[in-house]
């Protein structure tokens, strides 16, 4: 029996893992095609394009699918999407901010409101929270493209802000108008990145304890399994050893 458990736990978690996968491409697709219809359908001279394809390729999207989101727009077809932020705040006084693309602004803001109600949050009202961030350019590069060193000297060289080096990799700061300019000098030198965004940096960072790090963990992944939701932005720090525990 113990055997016939464990095969039903991988099952579900394969099923589970399948599910986020398909989030995940709805989610790319929504923005190479909304990419693609607000400029050229081109990513050699559509900056948020190429960074949508980038942003793809990095998590798997075949190629194929990729070129469909992409002639979709070039055609006119499919749904109109609308780029609307909600800003709300997290379990321990976290503050966030939740991008969407949304055809239904209602279904949207309902389903918002339900994630942030049901796990410990409060929704607020427009502009609640974003005057505690700054919107800046992000790349994001892996480990692997080099040590700090090497990466600080060509993000300087391009006429980046600012660098973060971690275990995790590096992330490389511009201003919002800068952004594709420093991709584009940065990349001869250190490869394709992983992505290239507008990103929201908090000012300061909120520390979180276990209690409610689980619960803020859960609204998140919430608010993330949402086919409208593109991308959650928060100022909260949770130490290292509280993530293990949670798993």
């Amino acid at each position: 029996m113990a055997g016939h458990s464990k095969f039903k736990n991988i099952m579900h978690r394969k099923g589970a893992q399948d599910k986020k996968r398909a989030v995940l491409f709805s989610k790319l697709s929504r923005e190479i095609t909304v990419a693609a219809r607000a400029g050229l359908p081109d990513i050699n001279m559509n900056a948020r394009l190429r960074s949508a394809v980038i942003a793809a390729r990095k998590d798997g999207m075949p190629k194929d699918n990729i070129e469909r989101a992409i002639n979709k727009a070039a055609g006119g077809e499919g749904e109109n999407y609308e780029e609307i932020r909600y800003e709300g705040f997290g379990p321990g006084g976290v503050a966030l901010i939740v991008e969407t693309l949304t055809d239904n602004r209602n279904r949207t803001a309902t389903n918002v409101r339900l994630a942030f109600s049901k796990n410990g949050g409060n929704l607020g009202a427009p502009n609640a929270v974003s005057h505690g961030f700054d919107r800046l350019g992000l790349i994001n590069y892996p480990v692997s493209a080099g040590d700090a060193e090497k990466v600080f000297e060509a993000a300087l060289e391009a006429g980046a802000d600012d660098v973060e080096s971690n275990d995790d990799g590096h992330s490389i700061w511009t201003s919002t108008d800068a952004l594709h300019e420093v991709a584009k000098a940065i990349e001869p030198v250190l490869g394709e990145p992983e992505g290239i965004k507008l990103a929201w940096r908090p000012q300061t960072q909120v520390t979180v304890d276990e209690d409610a790090a689980g619960t803020l963990m859960k609204l998140i992944d919430a608010l993330e399994d949402d086919d409208d939701v593109q991308t959650v932005w928060g100022n909260y720090d949770v130490p290292d050893e509280i993530m293990e525990k949670l798993g």
